[in-house]
């Protein structure tokens, strides 16, 4: 992996930006000390070299130049002082003082400057420095009055040196910091973009892997994982559905295709007969479109088009509105048919899906209870939830086949003798996950119970 891929990534320049506030904050606190140390120090020098400023000029208007020589001396002759004293003339020759020349170093608006006394006069060798005010006396005269910066400016040129360093080792640190923190996000990243490769080449049964950390890489890759299971399930759902449609629809197809052509075959028919096989035809067509109004139904809630038409929806007049409707059947074929309201909970949906789940579910159970059966419609609430449940006396559904039935085109042996195309369950299942309900089969012994659970606020 390059060196300067390193340094494009995020997390390189996340590392830099932290280096960078490390360095501030280190300066901060360097200045800091400096000033609260060094820095009162130097305040409190410069009083002092005020002060004496203050009684040398008194010395001078009260005994003159003699006077002012002759402190100076005075005080130049101490071997212990930290003070430097010079009286020069216009040219610069000394009169008095401890310095032998003056210095080349220009004062600033106030009179104040820094120079170097000599180059090994301090410690260890270094250069002996000082802080001095200059003023002028009358007759053209000079007055340059200071005190030793020697260990201060030590001081502070060590602190520089601290700051320079700490720099450097900080920089070091931060710059391989953030290309080996780099390297390992992006060796993680790059097995993530790799798998998608793969994936988008066709291969769906590739996943990302994790490592055991359970950070945030970690839940991207879980949350990448859960999607591309519920990729690879509807890409499987969609073959499986193709499959279907092409072995379920092409025997009624075949079968429109050798009316047609039968009829075709005797021009010598009457009237009825024409009149019976487009009768056929016109049945086994409306039962294809039937097939594809169901796929249709079936896609559009899958889709979740209608989630914003969500309204209150009175569950039991709507299981009412449907027992109205499949009654008159029930009686018809010889059933047993009840109506059981508990409760009237209202819940928010679509009622149109709602009814057409209801009805699919009665349809069922009218379907395929034999003669002398009994079918039950009940509605009920318990806690959050309400419940509309068809129980029937019918052959039922073996308990490993419950998931089974939930799919497209799906029917059991026993069922194909009746007419149907396997999708009434289907469409209950989709508009059960459009309103986030559960559609529960359960045995009913003998027969079938149906229930489409709903959340009575969702």
């Amino acid at each position: 992996m390059s060196v300067p891929r390193l340094l494009r990534t995020t997390t390189f320049r996340v590392a830099l930006l932290y280096l960078c506030l490390f360095l501030g904050s280190v300066g901060v606190v360097l200045g800091v000390v400096y000033r609260s140390t060094a820095g009162f120090v130097e305040r409190e020098l410069d009083e002092a070299i005020a002060e004496d400023v203050g009684v040398l000029r008194d010395r001078f208007e009260r005994y003159g130049l003699s006077g002012l020589v002759e402190e100076i001396r005075r005080r130049s002759a101490d071997p212990h002082t930290n003070s430097f004293y010079l009286v020069a003339t216009p040219a610069g020759a000394p009169l008095a003082g401890n310095l032998s020349g003056w210095p080349s170093a220009t004062p600033d608006d106030q009179g104040w400057l820094h120079f170097k006394v000599s180059e090994t006069g301090g410690p260890a060798g270094n250069p002996a420095t000082a802080q001095a005010v200059v003023f002028a006396l009358p007759g053209n005269l000079r007055l340059l009055v200071g005190r030793d910066m020697t260990e201060l400016d030590l001081v502070a040129k060590q602190i520089i040196g601290s700051l320079g360093w700490i720099a450097a080792v900080a920089a070091a640190l931060g710059v391989s910091g953030g290309l080996l923190l780099s390297r390992s996000v992006l060796t993680r990243i790059e097995a993530i973009n790799r798998t998608t490769r793969r994936i988008m080449d066709g291969d769906l049964s590739e996943r990302v892997a994790r490592s055991c950390n359970g950070d945030e890489i970690d839940r991207l890759a879980g949350n990448l994982n859960a999607m591309l299971d519920r990729i690879e399930a509807l890409m499987a759902g969609m073959r499986q559905v193709t499959e279907n449609i092409a072995h379920d629809l092409r025997t009624p197809l075949s079968r429109l295709r050798s009316r047609i052509e039968l009829v075709l075959l005797h021009p010598d028919e009457d009237a009825e007969d024409y009149r019976a096989a487009l009768q056929d035809a016109l049945a086994e067509a409306d039962r294809l479109l039937a097939t594809f109004k169901a796929l249709l139904s079936i896609a559009q809630v899958e889709a979740h088009a209608q989630r914003d038409d969500f309204r209150p929806v009175d569950l039991a007049g709507l299981a009412e509105a449907a027992a109205e409707l499949y009654e008159p059947l029930a009686e018809e074929k010889g059933l047993a048919f009840t109506v059981e309201i508990r409760a009237r909970p209202s819940v928010p949906g679509n009622a149109q899906l709602l009814a057409q789940a209801v009805a699919n579910l009665l349809d069922n159970a009218v379907k395929y209870t034999p003669e002398g059966g009994r079918v039950v419609l009940s509605v009920g609430a318990e806690g959050p939830e309400a419940r509309v449940t068809v129980a029937d006396s019918g052959p039922g559904i073996p308990a490993d086949m419950h998931e089974a039935v939930r799919q497209r085109f799906v029917r059991l042996d026993a069922a194909r003798a009746t007419p149907g195309n396997g999708l009434g369950l289907s469409l209950v299942e989709a508009v059960a996950r459009l309103h986030r309900a559960q559609l529960r089969l359960e045995d009913n012994a003998p027969g079938l119970r149906a229930s489409l659970v709903l959340p009575v606020g969702a």
